[in-house]
């Protein structure tokens, strides 16, 4: 276990050494960041020193080095518009992008494992055939659309639900949330169902289709053989089993929903992180932009380390110092 985590941090560093040169290096072809901070009026000449000042005329590896430098203390530069801290205006919107993959988390297990386990067990029943054809449905269409469409009918149509913000907010246990009074959970209703809408379908057939490979395997069929219940075998031999590479797969796409919420916060004006992330875009806020490419790049390689760990929890058998 030792061994694997001394090889998983030394790859986790080289990668985020990767994923933050190429995030600093896309930085000159995002726009002039002096459009939106001192507008059309100022002079060139005070914008070539502002330039300066700022160090953007300085040479690429000069750059990156005092970037590389300043981001091992903590410090990824200020906000060119929120004139704060990157890392501290990410914080900030970050409590509600993890509200809303938290509540698409719960949705997407709570239906995936029970509905693919079904289509595995009785894969020509109706209902089976049902769900495998709409989940085609889902993984075809864009979250996007969902979100417009869910928000046609059920606020636009029937002014069920409310469109957009996250409502009203309450802290019981010191983290703002709308999930602790009902005006803040009609908001998080819309968001969820669309974020869970590319990810469910996946999540269902994954579950069918590794269901359906341990009821043909052979320790299934000897446990028929010894005429063990059929709920036993169902559901602590196979599903046992099925949850491995479930959870393998499920938790890479799960750290994929972070990168998701970027537009199903922008249809529903959720206040987190991905429209944070479209708003510093349009204001050529680079040093934000910057920093939220290489928080997202950690989110996935943290993930899939943790990922990892898990599925050795899971099955002893697995031997982590050879798998990092």
């Amino acid at each position: 276990m030792l061994t694997f985590l001394l090889k998983r941090l030394f790859q986790m560093i080289v990668v985020m050494f990767v994923i933050s040169l190429v995030a600093f290096s896309i930085q000159d072809n995002l726009g002039d960041p002096l459009r939106e901070l001192v507008g059309q009026s100022v002079s060139e000449q005070v914008r070539e020193q502002m330039r300066t000042e700022l160090g953007l005329n300085d040479p690429f590896l000069v750059k990156y080095g005092r970037f590389l430098g300043q981001a091992l203390q903590g410090d990824f530069g200020l906000s060119y518009f929120y004139k704060k801290p990157t890392l501290e205006v990410i914080f900030d919107k970050l409590p509600a992008t993890l509200e809303l993959v938290f509540c698409s988390t719960v949705l997407i297990i709570s239906l995936s494992i029970p509905l693919g386990v079904y289509c595995a067990i009785k894969p020509r029943a109706l209902g089976a055939r049902l769900i495998m054809g709409l989940s085609i449905v889902g993984i075809s269409v864009p979250v996007f659309l969902t979100a417009i469409l869910l928000m046609y009918v059920f606020s636009i149509e029937l002014g069920w639900l409310p469109a957009y913000g996250r409502g009203v907010l309450t802290s019981p246990f010191g983290w703002q949330s709308g999930l602790f009074n009902w005006q803040g959970f009609r908001n998080l209703i819309l968001p969820t169902v669309a974020l869970s809408s590319i990810m469910l379908p996946l999540f269902i057939r994954l579950v069918r289709s590794e269901m359906l490979e341990q009821l043909s395997s052979e320790y299934v069929k000897f446990a028929w053989a010894k005429g063990l219940n059929k709920y036993r075998i169902w559901f602590l031999h196979a599903l046992k089993n099925t949850l491995l590479p479930l959870i393998t797969v499920g938790g890479v796409q799960i750290g994929t929903m972070v990168a998701y919420t970027i537009l199903t916060e922008t249809v529903f004006q959720w206040p987190g992180i991905g429209l944070l992330f479209l708003d510093a875009i349009n204001r050529v806020d680079t040093p934000l932009i910057t920093t939220y490419v290489i928080f997202v790049g950690f989110v996935f390689v943290l993930t899939n380390t943790l990922v990892d760990l898990i599925y050795g929890l899971i099955n002893p058998t697995v031997n982590l110092a050879a798998k990092g």
